[in-house]
């Protein structure tokens, strides 16, 4: 069974599942984590303890995957086109470490604003 974590962002919270890789597994080891939403088009993003370099990096991405931006250090989530989205692809500033998914649907991000609290939680 793939490990579970939770995500309270501002009034949602989902369920999502991380995968069995470096990135998801220092990220687990971090958690709880609390941060503050940042918003790049359809993708929220914030600073996390963690500082790893790129794993398996993607410059596509689909909704609802949870990513890891070495640039920055910031766990991302994915939900929609971001500014440097062309079509309705969805992609990243940078390539990033995908580590894992939201099980429920990612659109319910879309009521997350900027400033929001975020925490990350075990299931």
């Amino acid at each position: 069974m793939k490990r579970q974590i939770d995500i309270k962002a501002g009034s949602t919270k989902v369920r999502a599942e991380i995968d069995d890789l470096k990135t998801a597994d220092a990220i687990w080891k971090a958690v709880p984590i609390k941060g503050t939403a940042n918003l790049w088009g359809d993708e929220i993003y914030f600073e996390i303890p963690v500082d790893l370099e790129l794993e398996n990096g993607k410059e596509i991405v689909s909704a609802g995957d949870l990513g890891y931006w070495p640039s920055g250090s910031c766990f991302c989530i994915f939900f929609g086109p971001t500014p440097m989205s062309k079509g309705s692809e969805i992609r990243p500033a940078s390539a990033v470490n995908v580590f894992g998914k939201v099980i429920d649907d990612a659109k319910i991000f879309k009521q997350v604003k900027e400033g929001n609290s975020i925490v990350i939680g075990k299931a």
